[in-house]
C-alpha cells in the first residue's frame, strides 16, 4: 500500500472548530482535489501513474462514485474526462449514482445520460465487481464520503472493490474525504464471528474515527480481505485536514442525512432501524426524530457530545409497550455488532455500565487504529 506524498498533507497545527454553518475552512483538499492537482502537474513519482491513467491503448478506468464524489462543484466523473483520463465505466454504491435512491432500494444497472458510460450497481446481489466486469480495467478510482459509523455500506462496498482489485491485480487510488465523526472512536467492537453482515464486516467499533483512506489501510494491513489478500492501494491524502475540526458536508452522503446534526446524530440513532420505532424516513426530519405510534423524540435541538448517546434509545425503550419495541430479526443486533445490548436494556443496566463492557474492546482496538493514522 502507499500513501502519495505530497507536501503538507498532514495538519500541521490545532484549529479551534468553526460553529455549525460556517463554511468549510479553505486550507482544506480533498484527495479528489489533490489527484486534479497531480494530473494536471505530475511531480516526480507521479508522472507514470498520470500516463496511465491517461493511456487509451491499455485497460480503462474504473470509477466508484456518486453525488458525494466532487471536485469544487463539478463531478469527479466530468472532470477526469475534462483533463483526459480514460473513464471507462462507473460503479455506485448503496442509494446509487445520483444518491437519491432510498435505503435498501434496489438498483440497476444503467447509463450515466451525461457521459453515455455504463453505470454498474455495487448494492443488492452484484456487491463485488465481477471478473468480467473488471477484465478492461487497469485502474480503480474510489471517491465516495463516509461518516464515520460502521453500519454505514460504503464500506463495505470498499471492502468487496479491494477484494476485486486484489485478486486481479488491479491498482486501486482512494481519494480520501474528511469523517464527520471523525473526531471520537467509540462503541461495542463488531463481534465478527456471530453478526457480520453488509452492515458490518470488520472488528472495528461503531465509530472508528478514521477517515476512508485510513481506514482502507486498515482492511490492507490486517488481512481482512478474502484469503488475506492484499489490494494494491494507493491512498491520495487530503491537505489541512484534523480530525478534531469542524467540516460540514457540501454534499449530503444519502437521502436521509440532510443535515449537520442528522450526520452526527447518526451513530446515536441507527440502531433504531432494529426496533419499531421510526427516525423520521419520509418527513422532513429524517435521523432527527424518533416516533412509535404518535410519541415523538424530537432531537433537532439536541446538544451532541463527542460519544455515541444511549440516552435516546433507553428513553424509547421505556416508552414502548413491553415486547413492542425490537424487530424480530436480529437486525438489531447487526446494527450494534453485538448480542449484549438487548440483554443490557432489558435488565435495566445504566449507560454507565453498557458503556464500561465496550472498554476491553475499544482499547484493543485504538491500538491497531494507530497503525493506519495519516493526519493528527
Amino acid at each position: 500500500m502507499a500513501i502519495l506524498s505530497l507536501t503538507g498533507c498532514h495538519a500541521q497545527e490545532r484549529r479551534p472548530a468553526p460553529l455549525p454553518g460556517e463554511a468549510r475552512p479553505d486550507q482544506l483538499r480533498t484527495g479528489a482535489e489533490r489527484l486534479m492537482a497531480i494530473i494536471n502537474h505530475p511531480a516526480e513519482g507521479t508522472a507514470d501513474m498520470v500516463q496511465d491513467l491517461r493511456n487509451p491503448n491499455g485497460g480503462g478506468v474504473a470509477v466508484v462514485g456518486n453525488q458525494t464524489s466532487i471536485v469544487g462543484t463539478t463531478h469527479l466523473v466530468d472532470t477526469l474526462l475534462a483533463c483526459g483520463i480514460h473513464v471507462t465505466k462507473i460503479f455506485c454504491p448503496e442509494h446509487g449514482f445520483r444518491g437519491t435512491a432510498a435505503a435498501g432500494a434496489h438498483i440497476d444497472n444503467s447509463t450515466d445520460p451525461k457521459t453515455g458510460l455504463p453505470i454498474i450497481s455495487l448494492y443488492g446481489k452484484n456487491k463485488k465487481p465481477s471478473p468480467e466486469q473488471m477484465a478492461d480495467v487497469d485502474y480503480v478510482v474510489f471517491d465516495l464520503q463516509d461518516v464515520g459509523c460502521r453500519f454505514y455500506t460504503y464500506l463495505s462496498t470498499m471492502h468487496y472493490v479491494m477484494e476485486a482489485c486484489a485478486e486481479r491485480g488491479i491498482q486501486l487510488i482512494v481519494l480520501d474525504r474528511p469523517n464527520p465523526n471523525g473526531h471520537f472512536v467509540d462503541g461495542p467492537v463488531l463481534d465478527t464471528s456471530r453478526y457480520r453482515s453488509f452492515v458490518g464486516m470488520h472488528p472495528v467499533p461503531v465509530v472508528y474515527g478514521m477517515t476512508i483512506g485510513e481506514y482502507a489501510q486498515m482492511i490492507n494491513g490486517e488481512g481482512w480481505l478474502k484469503g488475506g489478500v492484499r489490494c494494491n492501494l494507493t491512498v491520495v491524502p487530503m491537505q489541512g485536514y484534523d480530525r478534531h475540526g469542524f467540516y460540514p458536508l457540501p454534499v449530503p452522503p444519502s437521502p436521509n442525512l440532510r443535515t449537520v446534526q442528522a450526520v452526527a446524530l447518526y451513530p446515536s440513532l441507527c440502531y433504531f432501524e432494529g426496533t419499531h420505532c421510526g427516525v423520521g424516513r419520509g418527513t422532513a426530519s429524517p435521523f432527527e426524530i424518533v416516533t412509535f405510534g404518535g410519541d415523538t423524540l424530537d432531537l433537532r435541538q439536541y446538544d451532541l457530545q463527542d460519544e455515541i448517546d444511549l440516552w435516546p434509545l433507553m428513553e424509547m425503550y421505556r416508552r414502548v409497550p413491553q415486547g413492542k419495541f425490537f424487530l424480530k430479526s436480529n437486525f438489531f443486533e447487526k446494527l450494534i455488532g453485538t448480542g449484549d445490548l438487548r440483554r443490557q436494556l432489558e435488565q435495566g443496566l445504566s449507560e454507565e455500565e453498557i458503556k464500561a463492557t465496550w472498554q476491553p474492546g475499544l482499547e484493543r482496538f485504538k491500538e491497531i487504529r494507530k497503525k493506519y493514522l495519516i493526519y493528527q
